[in-house]
């Protein structure tokens, strides 16, 4: 599949630049110019991008960010509230930037409680949910959360269609799901998916997108909040991403390695939780030996995997930590996560 921004920038002529950024060497860190489109208004390259990001996931309409997830999710919000939405139920280990989302924007954040299992924060149940979606004008999930556990998404759609209410996903850590059937598009009105944490996109790199009902609000959403100065390099990483080939010998080899590792069993084959006795001296050891976690939440470290993972750098992880004890997380042990809703 071509990639139609990557190809603008190879082809681009060698110029003397008399316009931003200020560091003057054009190549790919260019500005809107004459042949690279317009973000704001896209009518070449970009559009051509877009177009064919929506298509791979799903979407009306699909939306390139270079401001994160994060820049999504006030995207939805504002889209939500644009129609006519004043409260919106969500998890209450969403991630912050939708209670400073609905703080911004004035809606009324109806919290949905989760019950913590050996420090992890467990997703909603579907009767918590329906309790949800009675209270509120409209559901916003987290799937994947941040520990590789997907919300009940099939309970959640159904529920939200007969009471008429929108149903949108932060997808943040789940773009590489679009091959499969748990990607949030499946599931709901509008979506974001966090490409450059799952997959070969550069940091900040997204995608925000909506079903034909929501793509005008969406669009009006994206043009409050999406930056009016895009990255070139990060949107261009973005399309790669997406179109970047699905690598199932890698899924194999992870899930194997949680196997021979005793890892937490999640739905998400890219985040590999253990539970060592001493998280802290593990995480230490390894990152001695050149290897490094994504993060340590005092019960687990996690070891967050990608397509572009190598098996080799698999088998390390599993020749190093096999020989480090393990714990036994208590059923009651606190979460090691931080819940966004702040207390009074």
């Amino acid at each position: 599949m071509t990639l139609h921004i990557a190809e603008m920038l190879r082809s681009q002529r060698e110029h003397i630049s008399f316009h931003t950024p200020g560091h003057k060497r054009a190549g790919a860190d260019i500005t809107e110019l004459s042949y690279s489109d317009c973000l704001l208004s896209p009518s070449g390259v970009l559009k051509r991008a877009e177009e064919d990001v929506a298509k791979l996931l799903g979407a009306a309409r699909s939306f390139l960010l270079t401001d994160g997830s994060t820049c999504g999710v006030f995207s939805m919000l504002f889209a939500l509230r644009k129609r006519g939405v004043r409260s919106v139920a969500a998890p209450i280990f969403s991630h912050p930037c939708v209670q400073n989302a609905c703080e911004a924007l004035g809606l009324e954040l109806v919290p949905i409680g989760q019950k913590t299992r050996r420090g992890i924060p467990a997703q909603p149940s579907v009767s918590a949910l329906k309790e949800a979606v009675a209270a509120a004008d409209a559901l916003l999930l987290t799937s994947p959360d941040y520990y590789g556990f997907l919300p009940p998404l099939a309970a959640a759609k159904e529920l939200c269609a007969q009471a008429g209410k929108p149903l949108a996903i932060d997808g943040a850590h789940g773009s590489h799901l679009h091959f499969t059937a748990a990607h949030a598009g499946k599931f709901a009105c509008m979506w974001v998916d966090g490409v450059h944490k799952s997959l070969p996109a550069m940091t900040q790199g997204a995608v925000v997108s909506a079903d034909e009902e929501w793509a005008d609000a969406l669009l009006a959403g994206v043009k409050t909040f999406r930056t009016s100065s895009p990255s070139y390099p990060i949107m261009a990483s973005v399309e790669y991403a997406v179109k970047f080939p699905r690598n199932e010998r890698i899924e194999r080899a992870a899930e194997s390695a949680k196997a021979a590792l005793g890892a937490v069993k999640n739905d998400d084959w890219t985040k590999l939780l253990v539970p060592f006795a001493q998280p802290a001296a593990a995480q230490a050891y390894l990152e001695e030996r050149g290897l490094y976690p994504e993060f340590n939440d005092g019960n687990y470290l996690m070891f967050y995997l990608s397509p572009c993972t190598k098996e080799e750098e698999i088998a390390e992880l599993v020749r190093l930590a096999s020989g480090l004890p393990r714990a036994e997380i208590a059923e009651d042990a606190p979460a090691g996560a931080v819940p966004m809703y702040k207390k009074p």
